[in-house]
């Protein structure tokens, strides 16, 4: 088996450097929290002291760093991909970040013969863990095909949608609905409770009709039980938002629905929750309303 350089080990890359493993995969990893290395190294990993020393030891190398400026750091930084890489190296950047930021930097490293792919990823911290994630793949069908063994140990699916920032654009496509959906819910589940219907009910009464979702049945339990536990981050989905809006405007797209969940995001970090899961959507609207979304049960 090829050897994996995995740069990112946070609540996404941590679980997913662990389900490469499981599967057999050498994995030498390198990240900022000493405590996240040392948890995925009891697992059977080589640790790393630098990009460098990751990027020279490894075949294949998979990131999962936080918004575009950290993944052009790394692949295009002093000490980075593009410094240290041998040509043919597949670089898999699963964070998620602009779609041109992507096309950029694989633009940069082809010219050293270096591969990129944008492949974001959707589910979340849960879906992470059990390794049942949905990957948005950009890229060509050979560097796919070539990276399909890999993200099959990662996600239930993956797809390619294009050529390299297809993926991202997918994964603002996705980002929209997520929040879009938890903000709907959000809404629906305020008007019931203010109305003196038992939200728990309402629940049970819906999910299986056409306005359930993988969204309701992940979120509504946390409205419900008052866990604002981060799966995915109201300031993570901000920075989605926040490429989505930036793309929509590039490319004269509408985004009206985009911007008002972008305002409720904003409104929560800007209130000390920036850091808590984005089902914390009901939070503005349970502040509005006096009320709290809580089963009568």
């Amino acid at each position: 088996m090829k050897k994996i350089g995995f740069i990112g080990l946070g609540i996404m890359g941590h679980p997913m450097a662990k389900n490469l493993l499981k599967k057999g995969y050498p994995l030498i990893v390198f990240d900022l929290s000493g405590e996240a290395v040392s948890d995925v190294v009891s697992n059977g990993a080589e640790a790393a002291a630098s990009v460098s020393e990751v990027v020279q030891a490894a075949d294949t190398l998979i990131t999962m760093l936080p918004n575009s400026p950290q993944v052009e750091d790394v692949a295009l930084g002093s000490g980075g991909i593009a410094d240290h890489a041998k040509p043919g190296t597949l670089l898999i950047d699963m964070s998620s970040i602009a779609p041109l930021a992507a096309q950029k930097i694989a633009a940069k490293l082809k010219e050293k013969g270096i591969r990129m792919m944008d492949a974001p990823v959707s589910g979340g911290e849960p879906k992470a863990i059990d390794g049942t994630l949905s990957i948005m793949c950009g890229g060509t069908a050979e560097d796919f095909a070539e990276a399909k063994p890999i993200l099959d140990c990662l996600g239930a699916s993956a797809v390619l949608v294009g050529g390299i920032g297809a993926g991202n654009i997918t994964k603002l496509a996705n980002q929209i609905i997520v929040a879009v959906n938890i903000a709907a819910v959000s809404e629906a589940f305020t008007l019931a409770t203010k109305a003196g219907v038992d939200p728990q009910l309402v629940f049970e009464a819906i999910k299986g009709g056409l306005a359930g979702s993988t969204v309701m049945n992940a979120k509504v339990p946390m409205m419900l039980s008052g866990n604002a536990k981060p799966g995915f981050k109201v300031d993570l989905h901000i920075k989605d938002l926040t490429n989505a809006m930036d793309t929509a405007e590039a490319i004269d797209a509408p985004s009206i629905l985009t911007q008002e969940a972008l305002k409720m995001l904003q409104h929560l970090h800007d209130n000390g929750e920036g850091q808590s899961d984005h089902s914390a959507i009901a939070h503005f609207y349970e502040k509005l309303a006096g009320i709290e979304i809580r089963s009568k049960g």
